[in-house]
């Protein structure tokens, strides 16, 4: 088992991955929201290394209850990369909606706000004539741990076959200041919140798990039988299968006729 990775080539792969994907869609440009955390900040410093660091736009989103280190990190992140910014805070907008749902609970609420963001990344997109780069890991998608139509919302993601510790690696190589690295992961909802508070179990225990069961294809006698713990696999098990309505492509309804999928197999869309 192992998650190490060649960082040199995996680099080289995702900034080309960025560049090929935004010129096969007639685009120079790339927005994403930048939090401060190791995610995002990867994210930005690809796509800055992939399209120029003129060719892309970060913003950071506060929200009146956000973090001022994860503003400040999410600034490191600007000012390394050279990357072009915009700070639109979204507290106004946030409020607005939640003024009609005051009963909701923090979950309702981090998703407001995590949709919302998403709102005004893609209207700066719009405005900036860039699509949008995604920042969720592989990690992340199949706990289910994102918002749709908000922290997994985006155009392309080059972090999308990455997990956990394959960022930070690749985080250490492309030069991330090491308190972005070493901080605990937060989506920084609400106030304390982390990452492996609310799942249960940390990312190495998880990546580990997930790797032997995606990249090795190993039984759930195997995991047990390399020494993973048997609630914790069934707990993750559980989890992956739950959420996996959010790690695969929006299903579409069949009718006889022919697939949106398969369009660039015929004649005129070659």
């Amino acid at each position: 088992m192992s998650l190490i990775i060649d960082p040199k080539k995996a680099i080289q792969s995702l900034t080309a991955f960025i560049k090929d994907i935004l010129t096969a869609a007639g685009f120079t440009r790339a927005v994403l929201g930048v939090s401060g955390g190791i995610d995002s900040a990867l994210s930005c410093y690809l796509a800055a290394q992939a399209l120029g660091p003129e060719n892309v736009l970060a913003l950071r989103l506060p929200y009146k209850t956000s973090s001022p280190e994860s503003l400040s990190h999410a600034q490191v992140v600007i000012e390394a990369t050279g990357v072009r910014s915009k700070t639109l805070p979204i507290t106004e907008a946030v409020d607005a909606v939640l003024a009609a749902f005051p009963h909701a609970g923090p979950v309702r609420r981090g998703n407001v706000m995590a949709r919302v963001r998403m709102t005004f990344v893609y209207d700066q997109a719009a405005a900036f004539q860039g699509l949008v780069v995604g920042t969720g890991n592989k990690t992340e998608i199949l706990l289910g741990y994102t918002t749709i139509h908000g922290d997994a919302a985006c155009d392309l993601n080059p972090l999308a076959d990455l997990y956990k510790a394959q960022v930070i690696q690749l985080a250490e190589f492309i030069g991330i200041p090491e308190a972005i690295i070493t901080k605990p992961p937060s989506a920084d909802l609400w106030p304390g919140q982390t990452d492996e508070d609310e799942l249960g179990f940390t990312y190495e225990e998880v990546d580990n798990l997930l790797y032997t069961l995606i990249e090795e294809g190993a039984t759930v006698p195997e995991c047990l039988q390399a020494g993973f713990e048997e609630d914790f696999v069934n707990t993750v098990l559980a989890r992956v299968k739950r959420y996996r309505f959010k790690s695969i492509p929006t299903p579409r309804a069949a009718a006889g006729q022919q697939s949106l999928a398969a369009l660039e197999n015929l004649p005129a869309f070659t």
